[in-house]
């Protein structure tokens, strides 16, 4: 196999795979697609690799090739971060589940407020969605209700305000404010409906 091949083979290799990929497996891998016809060194793969990080230095690349633990990756250039901190934030907040987003509506409004509060506004159990919004932290814990048994009180954080763009909870649309045809649901539930409990 040429060593333009050998280059792009290593290229896509490390491309598709998941987890940085180890000079060994390359090693295999080249060995496998091959059917044994071609098989390299390890220092002959170490550098076919440092030709392709050279070739990704390049201006003309947003990425780069590196080495991560015991293998080899392409990430991201360090001055394009702001690109990904931009995408990762769009995408976290596509992910936000229909319950989730109820869950959160209701702790920014009624704030602070026990789960036990949430679920009897709800009408269902929040376990799961309440678990989604303290791994993103836009939940935390803010002490103990009075009530019996002393349940957990939760509201917003700072991380909330940053991820809807607004700076302070004043700047929340009040219930009244928002369009039927906006929060209308698939079984009917108006907004004044859906806000009524907020």
């Amino acid at each position: 196999m040429k060593q333009t091949d050998l280059l792009n083979t290593i290229e896509a290799m490390v491309f598709i795979s998941k987890e940085p990929l180890q000079v060994d497996e390359i090693i295999a891998l080249v060995e496998e697609i091959t059917e044994e016809e071609t098989s390299i060194t390890e220092e002959e793969a170490l550098d076919l690799i440092k030709l392709l990080q050279n070739k990704y230095m390049d201006d003309a690349f947003a990425f780069e090739l590196v080495q991560s633990g015991e293998g080899y990756c392409f990430m991201t250039k360090q001055k394009f971060s702001n690109v990904v901190n931009a995408l990762l934030k769009n995408r976290s907040k596509k992910r936000l589940s229909r319950s989730a987003l109820e869950t959160l509506s209701i702790i920014a409004y009624r704030q602070p407020i026990t789960k036990g509060e949430i679920e009897k506004i709800r009408g269902v159990g929040c376990d799961y969605a309440m678990k989604k919004l303290l791994g993103k932290e836009l939940i935390k814990m803010k002490g103990k209700s009075d009530a019996i048994g002393r349940p957990m009180l939760y509201g917003t954080t700072d991380k909330f305000l940053e991820y809807f763009g607004i700076s302070n909870l004043k700047d929340l649309p009040s219930p009244k404010e928002f369009k039927e045809e906006d929060l209308e649901d698939s079984s009917g539930t108006t907004t004044e409906e859906a806000t009524s409990t907020l």
